[in-house]
């Protein structure tokens, strides 16, 4: 069995993670969305609320394959998580040369420090390239419509999360 392991703050999930995730869903047998946790930072959704998030949109999109996804945290690195869960692939997204070049340089540092396990890169399909969270909360702040970003369910999501 083939498991993949996909990191990332999914504050909220947008339609470019769905984009990487559906691509990690062809790749391997499991996929384990790794929410990365750091206890400085402040996110708009409790982990609670992404996990709920997470696998709503996922049964909603993927159907019978989502039963294919768990959910998961991890504070450390995500070498640690991948082995923890007996990933062998962990899976980036990437939007343009920028994401490209980091992420190079992470897969070399995680393949000298973990060299089991595989990178693979996925690149966004152009429809989703310009969708960031950090975007996509900074417009659901402002009472901007972000209905072409996030799935319907991260809509609502935000709207009512601005509301209170």
């Amino acid at each position: 069995m083939t498991i993949a392991i996909y990191a990332g703050s999914f504050d909220p999930i947008t339609n470019g993670h769905m984009d990487v995730l559906q691509g990690s869903l062809r790749l391997a047998d499991k996929v384990f969305v790794a929410i990365g946790t750091h206890p400085g930072k402040a996110p708009l959704f409790s982990f609670e609320e992404r996990v709920d998030l997470i696998k709503r949109v996922a049964a909603d999109v993927f159907g019978k394959d989502s039963a294919r996804i768990d959910v998961i945290a991890f504070d450390g690195l995500l070498i640690d998580a991948a082995r923890k869960y007996g990933a062998s692939l962990m899976v980036r997204g990437l939007r343009d040369g920028t994401d490209l070049d980091y992420e190079m340089q992470m897969a070399g540092m995680n393949g000298k420090m973990a060299p089991e396990l595989q990178t693979v890169f996925l690149p966004a399909d152009p429809s989703v390239r310009t969708i960031t969270a950090t975007l996509v909360r900074q417009i659901a702040a402002m009472g901007g419509d972000v209905r072409h970003f996030v799935p319907a369910l991260v809509a609502d999501a935000l709207k009512t999360k601005f509301k209170s």
